[in-house]
């Protein structure tokens, strides 16, 4: 199946490793050109280097208010266009109600929500018909996950606001998606695996409350949030599409 991605060009941040590294391959590997980002520059350059010569690897931190304007005129300058973006963020501090601070929970705003409300609206600013905004969140929009107290708060809160997008964004012919991941097997999940003292136990556990038994793959992620940034998706907007092999218990 051809998605259309040839030449297209797109910036995916918090593209350095995990799942916005999973996708920025996807994408290049079916022809795409990449804007792939991460806090750390020498970091970027790698990850960008990896996925050959169609990527660019730039430094930018989601929370820095001059970031998104950036890396749009980034995707500009480097390839010429912009047709898409995809908004993903390394996970807040875990921790219960009593343990994060009010400075985890402002620098957690300011990186997840805040952040990525700055990078959708100049992407929207840029992107003309058939272009498309994607959100990586997490199965808390729909279902809060103990011991992750802030990103509960944060991620359904943005999972409204891309609607509210999907909305205002369709006359003009842009697409609003957001993709939640579930047990996908990266760095932060096996971090978080690891804070119950045992992270063979906590994975065993964990993979028994999923229908298929097993923690998913980033490529099997990044696969999926590639289509769905692809033209072969050109009638799906906002919508909310698990990628947790059907952890989720509703509809």
């Amino acid at each position: 199946m051809d998605l259309g991605l040839k030449d297209r060009v797109y910036i995916v941040t918090g593209a350095t490793r995990g799942l916005g590294n999973a996708t920025a391959r996807a994408l290049t590997d079916d022809g795409a050109r990449v804007i792939v980002t991460g806090r750390d520059e020498k970091r970027a350059e790698a990850a960008a280097a990896g996925l050959g010569p169609d990527a660019v690897g730039l430094a930018a931190d989601n929370a820095d208010p001059a970031s998104a304007r950036r890396l749009v005129d980034a995707a500009h300058e480097r390839f010429g266009r912009l047709d898409g973006i995809l908004i993903s963020v390394g996970g807040p501090a875990p921790g219960f109600l009593a343990d994060n601070t009010d400075e985890q929970w402002q620098s957690a705003f300011e990186s997840v929500f805040l952040g990525a409300v700055r990078l959708a609206r100049a992407a929207a600013e840029a992107l003309g018909e058939g272009g498309v905004i994607g959100f990586v969140l997490s199965g808390s929009v729909y279902e809060p996950i103990a011991g992750l107290t802030i990103s509960n708060g944060l991620r359904p809160g943005l999972a409204g606001f891309a609607k509210s997008l999907a909305d205002e964004l369709g006359p003009r012919g842009i697409r609003v998606v957001g993709v939640l991941p579930g047990r996908i097997d990266t760095d932060r999940v096996r971090e978080l695996d690891a804070l119950s003292g045992d992270a063979e136990a906590a994975r065993t556990a964990g993979a028994a409350q999923i229908p298929l038994r097993r923690y998913g793959a980033p490529e099997e992620f990044g696969r999926t949030a590639a289509f769905l940034l692809s033209p072969a998706a050109s009638y799906l907007t906002g919508i909310m599409v698990p990628v947790d092999g059907g952890s989720r218990h509703g509809f």
